[in-house]
């Protein structure tokens, strides 16, 4: 039996095909900068803990700690962002609402029929 094929629907699957590799391709990137901007953080943090333990730190010595101290402010801001993403937190959000509202129903139904 041969298969209808519809031209639409070729055409959807082929939309739907690049939409995800493209999702894909930026997974991957949003990925690979987590990964350096987390090597980073750790060779600051070394470093921050190499320049603490200076027995008599120097002027140029503080600046380079605060420097390296806002470098990782900086970092964690970036990595927070880029694994936070409000479009995930749209999607829980609704998925509260919808079991949450369907748990009040169950609720007044079961309240309804033990009454």
């Amino acid at each position: 039996m041969p298969l209808n094929s519809n031209p639409d629907d070729e055409l959807d699957f082929d939309q739907s095909l690049q939409a995800v590799e493209q999702s894909l391709q930026l997974l991957k990137a949003r990925y690979s900068q987590v990964q350096l901007d987390q090597q980073q953080q750790q060779q600051l943090q070394q470093r921050q803990s190499q320049l603490e333990r200076e027995s008599r730190p120097s002027p140029a010595l503080r600046r380079e700690l605060k420097q390296i101290s806002q470098q990782l402010e900086d970092l964690e801001l970036a990595l927070e962002s880029r694994l936070f993403s409000w479009s995930g937190l749209r999607e829980v959000f609704w998925q509260a609402v919808r079991f949450g509202g369907l748990g009040v129903v169950i609720g007044w139904l079961l309240k309804s029929l033990a009454s």
